[in-house]
């Protein structure tokens, strides 16, 4: 007896209505995220953001996703980039963290806290990590763009054992915080 594959409708189906935007944002307020600022080397020069949705993808290859808004200033220069820089924070760089997500603010005016990679990317001095990544995929999702990169160099600057605490920043219900040996329930 020889299975048939499975026959597909004709249409897909409506998925219908969707959760308002302060609804959505309110049930995100409660889900804390790691803190990450993005930069990339464009014709205008360097750009930042501050973002809370850098997630591993895959340890094999060294994949990594995160979203940009199309609201901010740096989205197109990270959107056109073929390469980036990943910061990953800790509670010693919340004032990276803070100017990233503050507009208007020049986040390269200080010469002494970054420099360019010989690669051309620019990188934030004394971060708890950064990555250099390859973009290998951009995705248009509602108002923002979702990115897929493969990391090709890292440094870690402050290395944590495994169930070591540490200090990570995360952001959550509008404010950042410190988690460590306090925060710490199991």
């Amino acid at each position: 007896m020889t299975s048939r594959p499975q026959e597909r409708p004709e249409s897909t189906p409506s998925i219908g209505t969707s959760v308002s935007p302060d609804d959505f944002k309110r049930a995100f307020r409660g889900h804390p995220g790691g803190i990450a600022v993005i930069t990339a080397y464009g014709e205008n020069g360097p750009v930042a953001l501050t973002a809370s949705s850098v997630s591993s993808v895959s340890a094999d290859p060294p994949l990594l996703i995160f979203s940009v808004s199309s609201l901010s200033s740096a989205t197109p220069t990270i959107v056109a980039a073929s390469t980036i820089v990943v910061h990953l924070l800790d509670a010693e760089d919340i004032s990276l963290a803070r100017a990233g997500a503050t507009s208007g603010l020049d986040r390269f005016a200080d010469t002494s806290t970054w420099t360019r990679l010989s690669t051309g990317e620019p990188v934030y001095h004394g971060v708890r990590a950064w990555l250099r990544c390859a973009v290998v995929s951009r995705m248009d999702a509602g108002g923002s763009t979702v990115i897929a990169a493969q990391a090709l160099q890292v440094d870690v600057a402050r290395d944590l054992e495994p169930g070591e605490p540490g200090a990570a920043l995360v952001y959550h219900n509008r404010t950042w915080h410190r988690l460590g040996e306090h925060s710490r329930i199991d």
